[in-house]
């Protein structure tokens, strides 16, 4: 093996140069990241306000207390039913659309990409408002229902808890389908246009090559946008905060929204139930995402 002047190996010297790239964003992620998590784990077993917090008697007093705390199982069942819903069909019109889009024969691609993913473009403060605007009771949706006779006097869908979720649910397919588009067509490009010629001339329909070939081709794909919606999902803040604020009677609020409520906002400062609050959706996220590894890892 070829050795330098001082006797060290190629390998050895590539091994060092790796390392050295590799420390300082190893301990950046250590610091920002890792040690967060180690010290929220701390204080989850803690109580108390600001300055004066102390380990709790039990330990487990914040973890037992979610147990007895209506809002957050509230917001529980609110988030999940987020995820629930909106998940599986932004993703399903996420890879239609992408399909649609990869048609080589289509005429202004370019265009109809933009416009799709030109909502994943916006501020999230921005959109939240426009909707909260659009959906208000002298609003433009209670306008053009009005017009059209559907309804004979205005709908308060902001004040209402059904309407309110769905709505929420509304504005994230409306925002994140564009986002999820991308990456599947991203997949799609990178299979041959050959497989679906030697589909075609085995005499499988529109139906069958799609759920036989691109589905099961971009399966990695699928799974990778099915977890970062997880994720994003489980920790959903904007619209709850910006759409609805919660409301009506915290019907329509998130975990995410609820953990800052309980640490920033109305004055409390309860750090330690909000980590432990916190840990718990650590916990959902991955476990959640360990599951959809498993089901999307085809090797025996």
């Amino acid at each position: 093996m070829e050795k330098n002047k001082k006797g060290m190996t190629l390998a050895k010297k590539q091994l060092a140069a790796g390392w050295l790239f590799l420390t300082p964003a190893t301990i950046l992620i250590f610091i920002m990241s890792f040690y967060p998590i180690i010290q929220a784990f701390i204080t989850s077993f803690k109580t108390g306000k600001g300055i004066n917090i102390k380990f709790a008697d039990p330990l487990t007093y914040n973890y037992s207390r979610m147990l007895q705390d209506v809002i957050f199982k509230t917001s529980m069942k609110n988030t999940f039913l987020y995820l629930i819903v909106e998940v599986p069909i932004m993703l399903i019109f996420a890879i239609l659309l992408a399909q649609l889009l990869n048609n080589k024969d289509l005429k202004l691609k370019g265009l109809f990409r933009t416009c799709i993913f030109l909502p994943c473009a916006t501020s999230l403060v921005s959109y939240s408002l426009i909707f909260k605007s659009m959906f208000a009771t002298q609003g433009l949706i209670n306008s053009i229902l009005l017009k059209i006779g559907i309804i004979s006097e205005n709908i308060n869908f902001l004040g209402t808890a059904s309407t309110a979720r769905a709505i929420i649910i509304i504005a994230l397919i409306w925002r994140w389908t564009g986002y999820n588009m991308v990456f599947y067509l991203a997949g799609l490009q990178n299979i041959e246009y050959s497989v679906y010629e030697a589909a075609k001339i085995d005499g499988a329909n529109g139906w069958k090559t799609f759920w036989y070939i691109t589905v099961p081709l971009l399966k990695p794909t699928i799974v990778m946008t099915a977890i970062m919606s997880i994720n994003g999902t489980l920790q959903l803040f904007d619209e709850s905060v910006n759409l609805t604020s919660g409301g009506p009677a915290n019907q329509t609020i998130t975990m995410s929204h609820y953990i800052y409520n309980q640490a920033f906002g109305q004055g409390v400062g309860n750090f330690g139930y909000t980590s432990a609050m916190s840990f718990i959706v650590f916990i959902m996220v991955a476990i959640l995402a360990f599951i959809n590894l498993k089901v999307g890892d085809t090797r025996d």
